[in-house]
């Protein structure tokens, strides 16, 4: 709620970035970054023939849509433009047992196409580096992983130390790897990115790799991953996979002031602590981590994901990826309850429609966020009708889709095409 005071209606106008205050020396360094760059026109070619591309991959999904095992749905909010992409790619780096989802919430006056930019491109770099690391580890690449460079001491921080030999290790240290390197060239291209504007603009990202029953999840911002699971008396539990990195966060917090970056929050809305630069009260971001926001880059906000791994079991049913828009409203039990009780086809829109009456409800002055969930089903061969049926009858009362006939309707998508913390369950998190 609230990303960005930038540009951002009433309460936000008096604190709108203004380009005017920008130094000059600022100014002269975005051109020159511009002049070196490639010539528009072959940038848009290639960003164009990528997009095609892209469309045709077999398994890929980022529309509303559903599959065996993955349900997606987003909804434009009342505040313009929505600037939440998601995406779903099923044999992800031509392996059969592997999917990767993500969903990312823009932000600024450019949010949408940074966006849309890193849901494209971020799942391209990582299955690179990924195939470049293990290659490297078997010494076929002759040690061309360094190319890539060493990692920077905030990547070094998100390492976990971790023993050698376990293959569930292996599979996370180099996805790991991965993670980190992938999220670090995503960052770099959006600053030499001839046609999207990154300066005040950016996105988070939730990602995650499903290998066989391993998971890997990087995160930047405050878009969640929560994984719905039973107990041992079966009833459906939540537990969330991912930390919200917001400037609240004392770590967070500490670095960016290190960096001479402020955080504080406005005293019209105290719950929401913001980032702001040192002589300026913009933009007043509320994460601490994001791809873009370049005018706080040198202030402490950083692109470096928290990496964690999850090995799933048996009790495990589903994963939900959502943007803020879901978790302003809506607790973790909340989600994994609605989702549990709607069929598979429909999760991810039923989870959306929730969240919508919830704004409505809590928040009737305000004006309802973008939401983007993805649903990554688990089990692909079992079914949701598995809350009791008092608990199922709450829920539905919660949900109560409308049927409707219009633009953002459900899709089946085939594979060929493509559409626009208890105990017992281990976490291991990256410090």
């Amino acid at each position: 709620m609230g990303s960005c005071l930038a540009g951002e209606g009433p309460a936000g106008a008096g604190l709108a970035y203004s380009r005017a205050s920008l130094s000059s020396e600022k100014r002269k360094d975005r051109m020159k970054l511009r002049r070196t760059t490639s010539s528009s026109s072959s940038s848009s070619a290639v960003d164009a023939k990528m997009e095609l591309w892209l469309r045709r991959v077999p398994g890929r999904m980022c529309l509303n849509g559903f599959s065996d095992t993955a349900s997606l749905f987003t909804k434009q909010g009342k505040k313009g433009v929505n600037q939440d992409a998601m995406i779903v790619w099923e044999n992800f780096s031509s392996k059969a047992d592997t999917t990767f989802c993500g969903v990312f919430d823009g932000h600024g006056p450019y949010g949408h196409l940074v966006a849309r930019k890193v849901r494209d491109s971020l799942p391209l770099k990582l299955s690179s580096l990924w195939e470049l690391i293990i290659s490297s580890k078997n010494g076929l690449a002759g040690g061309s992983i360094g190319a890539m460079g060493s990692l920077n001491p905030e990547e070094i921080a998100s390492t976990p130390a971790l023993a050698n030999g376990d293959k569930h290790t292996q599979i996370f240290s180099t996805l790991k790897d991965s993670f980190l390197k992938a999220f670090r060239v995503m960052d770099k291209e959006l600053k030499l990115h001839p046609h999207i504007d990154c300066y005040c603009s950016g996105t988070t990202a939730v990602a995650l790799v499903k290998q066989g029953q391993d998971l890997v999840i990087g995160n930047i911002g405050d878009s969640r991953a929560v994984l719905g699971t039973r107990d041992k008396d079966n009833p459906f539990i939540a537990v969330q996979l991912t930390v919200d990195l917001k400037p609240s966060i004392p770590k967070e917090a500490e670095r960016i002031r290190l960096c001479k970056g402020r955080v504080f929050a406005l005293k019209s809305e105290p719950e929401i602590t913001r980032v702001w630069l040192p002589n300026y009260d913009s933009p007043g971001l509320a994460m601490a981590r994001a791809f873009g926001d370049f005018c706080l880059k040198d202030f402490g906000l950083i692109s470096v994901p928290d990496v964690s791994y999850y090995r799933v079991s048996d009790k495990d049913e589903f994963v939900i990826l959502a943007t803020d828009g879901i978790w302003d409203v809506l607790t973790n039990e909340e989600a994994v309850n609605i989702v549990a009780s709607a069929p598979r086809s429909t999760a991810a829109r039923a989870l959306v429609e929730s969240a919508v009456r919830a704004w409505r409800f809590k928040f009737p002055a305000s004006k309802v966020d973008d939401c983007a969930v993805v649903c990554l089903f688990l089990n692909p061969g079992s079914t949701n009708t598995t809350i009791s049926t008092a608990d199922h009858e709450v829920v539905q009362d919660m949900v109560n889709i409308n049927s409707c006939n219009d633009a953002s309707a459900l899709v089946s998508l085939d594979h060929s095409e493509t559409s626009e913390k208890p105990s017992e369950h281990s976490v291991t998190k990256s410090e």
